[in-house]
């Protein structure tokens, strides 16, 4: 499967309560819609944190053609994403943004349960 670049940001206010893991901005959505078009066997992005970069942890975006047993769902403006079981405590009530501006476009997490994170922005602890 192909990888999604994506970077984190600590949240700076409070995120409203909702009942999904996280949140999807209709921006992700329409990028995620976007990526998808050329796949069509893929019906879903699948998001999961790893043990990487010079802070610890770092998001995994995979396309996805099923949810995953232990899989969170979160259906979003006409996109689905799941969230590895594994990944639920680490992104709980994290948003999912896309960013596009002179120098980059990737899909930004606004995480509030992130503590710190390396200078470069793609990896991060709690």
């Amino acid at each position: 499967m192909a990888a999604v670049r994506a970077t984190v940001r600590a949240a700076a206010a409070a995120v409203r309560p909702t009942n999904a893991v996280m949140r999807v901005t209709k921006g992700a959505a329409r990028q995620i819609q976007g990526l998808m078009e050329d796949r069509p066997e893929m019906n879903g992005l699948r998001i999961s944190v790893r043990t990487r970069g010079c802070s610890g942890n770092a998001f995994h975006l995979e396309y996805a053609t099923k949810k995953e047993k232990f899989d969170e769902e979160i259906e979003a403006h006409g996109v689905k994403v799941w969230v590895d079981s594994k990944a639920i405590l680490k992104v709980l009530g994290s948003t999912m943004d896309y960013v596009e501006d002179d120098l980059s476009a990737e899909f930004v997490f606004d995480n509030p349960n992130a503590k710190g994170m390396c200078g470069c922005g793609e990896s991060w602890h709690t």
